[in-house]
C-alpha cells in the first residue's frame, strides 16, 4: 500500500443530524456560552500558557481541553491559568520507536466528561506467512506463529485516557474488545472484527466525535486502512472507500480525511477515493460493506475523475459537509474542491483556483454556513455561506493550520483553529 507520513492532522466539522426532545424542542441546542471566553477572537496559547509543540486539540463534554505533544498529553481543564502535562501515557510509555509500542503520536479527541482518546502511528506490517496478506498475524498453535509476530498487534491503535482528580492523565484502556466475536478475550488493540488475524488497522491518523442526534458520542476513527467505529471502549473494524486493481489486490489507501455531515453521515476521503456512509446506529452493523444496499450503505463512493485517473494518488486529507449539502474536500498536492454529486458514486468536482495554497490541512464547516479551510502554507482561510471564495482569516496567526475543531455544543460556537504559532478560538456572533 501506498501513502507517505507527515503528522499534520486535518480536523473536520464535528457535527451530527439534530435530534429533538419528546416534546418537540431542539435537544440538541447549546445551552448557554460554556465555561470558556466569549471572545470573538482568543489566543489561548498565550492566556493559558499552553507552550509550544502542540500538535494536536481535542475537546469532552465537560469542556475540558486536550492537548497532545509527542509522548505528553496536556489538559486545561475550566478554571485552570494553564495545563497540566502528563508524559508517558500508555503507548508512550517508555518513548517512540520501531522497538516500542509506537513510532508516535498523532492525534486527541475528546470523550466523555474526563475521557479521551489518544491515537499513535507505526510501521507497516510485510508479508511473512505464505499465501497470506501482509497484515495477517497467527495466532498461537496455529502454523507459521511466533512471538515476536503476535506482539505486532500492540503497536500503534488507541488509547482511552482519563483525566485525574490534580488534573494529570492516566491510562484507562488500550483499546481491544471488537464488537464482533474476533479474538476474543485477548487484549490485542484494533484489529480487524470479521477476522482478527488482520492487523490492519495500526495507525490511527485522525478523529472525529459527534456532537448531536442519534448518534452522539460516537468517535470515528480515519486510519492506514479505513474507517473504524468507537463506542466507549468498544470498536467496529471498519469500512473503507476502496478499489481493486488487476480485479483482486484491494488498494484502500491511507484514510487521512474525516468528518460527520449534518445529518449524521460519516464523511471518508483517503489518497485515492471520498466516500460518504449513512449510519443506522447499530455499532454492530457498521462494518457491513454491501456497498449500496446493506444497514450502512455508501451514499456516494467515487473519485475525482475532472483530477487523475482513479489508480492515480489524489492525496486527499480534508472533507466536511455543509447544513445545505454542499461537500467540500481537500488535497495535500490539488488544493480544495467542491463537490456536486450527481448519483451513488460519479460526481462533479470543482476547484477552487483563488485559494493561494494546494496543500489544505483541514476543513470544518459550521453552523452559520461558513466553511473553514486550514492549509499547510497560507494560514487559515473562510468561504461565507453561499459562496465559493475565501478569504483570509487574519485574526488566526500562524502559516500553518494543523487542525480546525467545531464545538456547536455551547453559544457562541467554539472553532478551535491549532496552528504552528499556537491555538486560538473562534467565536460566532
Amino acid at each position: 500500500m501506498r501513502g507517505g507520513w507527515g503528522w499534520v492532522v486535518g480536523a473536520a466539522v464535528l457535527l451530527g443530524a439534530c435530534g429533538e426532545s419528546k416534546d418537540g424542542s431542539d435537544a440538541d441546542a447549546p445551552s448557554g456560552p460554556g465555561p470558556w471566553p466569549t471572545d470573538a477572537v482568543k489566543n489561548y496559547s498565550a492566556e493559558f500558557r499552553i507552550g509550544a509543540g502542540v500538535r494536536s486539540v481535542g475537546v469532552d463534554e465537560a469542556h475540558n481541553i486536550w492537548l497532545l505533544r509527542g509522548a505528553e498529553i496536556g489538559v486545561l481543564r475550566p478554571g485552570d491559568t494553564e495545563p497540566t502535562w502528563t508524559r508517558g501515557v500508555g503507548q508512550a510509555e517508555g518513548g517512540f520507536g520501531r522497538d516500542k509500542k509506537a513510532l508516535g503520536s498523532t492525534v486527541i479527541c475528546g470523550g466523555e466528561a474526563g475521557r479521551a482518546y489518544v491515537g499513535y502511528h507505526t510501521y507497516e506490517l510485510q508479508s511473512e506467512v505464505p499465501d497470506k496478506p501482509h497484515a495477517y498475524i497467527p495466532a498461537p498453535g496455529e502454523p507459521h506463529y511466533t512471538e515476536a509476530r503476535f506482539a505486532e498487534y500492540q503497536k500503534g491503535d488507541l488509547d482511552a485516557v482519563r483525566l485525574e482528580s490534580d488534573g494529570t492523565v492516566a491510562l484507562e484502556e488500550h483499546l481491544w474488545r471488537s464488537v464482533g466475536v474476533s479474538g476474543g478475550t485477548q487484549h490485542l488493540g484494533i484489529r480487524n472484527t470479521n477476522d482478527f488475524h488482520y492487523d490492519e488497522d495500526r495507525s490511527v491518523l485522525t478523529c472525529q466525535r459527534g456532537l448531536r442526534g442519534r448518534d452522539k458520542g460516537d468517535l470515528y476513527i480515519g486510519t492506514n486502512h479505513g474507517v473504524s467505529l468507537v463506542r466507549g471502549l468498544t470498536y467496529n473494524s471498519h469500512r473503507h472507500a476502496a478499489w481493486y486493481a488487476d480485479g483482486d489486490s484491494l488498494q484502500a489507501g491511507f484514510n487521512w480525511g474525516l468528518g460527520i455531515g449534518p445529518e449524521g453521515e460519516v464523511l471518508v476521503a483517503n489518497d485515492w477515493m471520498v466516500g460518504i456512509l449513512e449510519p443506522n446506529g447499530v455499532l454492530e452493523d457498521f462494518d457491513k460493506e454491501r456497498t449500496w444496499d446493506g444497514p450502512v450503505p455508501w451514499r456516494y463512493k467515487g473519485h475525482n475523475a475532472q483530477l487523475n485517473s482513479l489508480e492515480t494518488f489524489d492525496y486527499w486529507r480534508a472533507i466536511t459537509r455543509t447544513k445545505q449539502g454542499v461537500t467540500w474536500v481537500g488535497s495535500k498536492d490539488f488544493g480544495l474542491w467542491r463537490m456536486d454529486q450527481k448519483d451513488r458514486s460519479s460526481a462533479n468536482y470543482t476547484r477552487v483556483s483563488v485559494l493561494p495554497s494546494d496543500n489544505v490541512t483541514a476543513l470544518a464547516a459550521t453552523d452559520d454556513g461558513s466553511v473553514y479551510v486550514g492549509t499547510h502554507d497560507a494560514g487559515l482561510w473562510r468561504i461565507a455561506e453561499g459562496g465559493e471564495t475565501p478569504t483570509r482569516v487574519d485574526t488566526v496567526s500562524g502559516d500553518q493550520v494543523l487542525q480546525v475543531v467545531y464545538d456547536p455544543t455551547v453559544k457562541p460556537a467554539m472553532l478551535y483553529v491549532l496552528t504552528d504559532t499556537g491555538l486560538t478560538v473562534l467565536r460566532e456572533d
